[in-house]
């Protein structure tokens, strides 16, 4: 296998950009469903590069982070479990802190609603239990 790998194929360091040159390349022709073809005019001015709404993005991994957070800094939460975005979620929340890659109220309300929905299901199941093994008095 070659050093270098189109984009979008396999593995995902080797991946580089490779100009389509092909007479039937599907790429070059611009051909619907395909990936797109590099141009000019992609670029954005230099003062906003790398900038989402205006804004320097930090990624937040955990609740230290975001003590690093100011107004001129938006939050991009990073890979990190259930427990933790759920903590980084509230805390965010409480802060007004703006998030580019989560709604956390809608992700703290859907939650909400789980543990509701699974709440009711253990009382049921609480209740179905007590009526089928009564306890026996001596």
């Amino acid at each position: 296998m070659h050093a270098h790998v189109k984009l979008g194929a396999r593995q995902k360091s080797k991946r580089r950009y490779v100009k389509a040159r092909g007479r039937h390349n599907k790429i070059r022709q611009k051909e619907r469903g395909r990936p797109v073809k590099v141009e000019i005019g992609f670029k954005r001015r230099v003062d906003e590069r790398g900038l989402i709404n205006g804004k320097i993005p930090v990624v937040a991994y955990n609740l230290s982070d975001l003590k690093k957070i100011g107004k001129e800094n938006i939050v991009i939460i990073g890979k990190i479990g259930k427990k933790k975005k759920i903590e980084l979620a509230k805390e965010l929340l409480n802060k007004k802190i703006e998030v580019d890659n989560l709604n956390v109220k809608k992700f703290l309300e859907k939650l909400e609603r789980k543990e509701k929905v699974e709440s009711k299901a253990e009382t049921e199941e609480s209740k179905k239990n007590t009526e089928k093994n009564p306890k026996e008095k001596i």
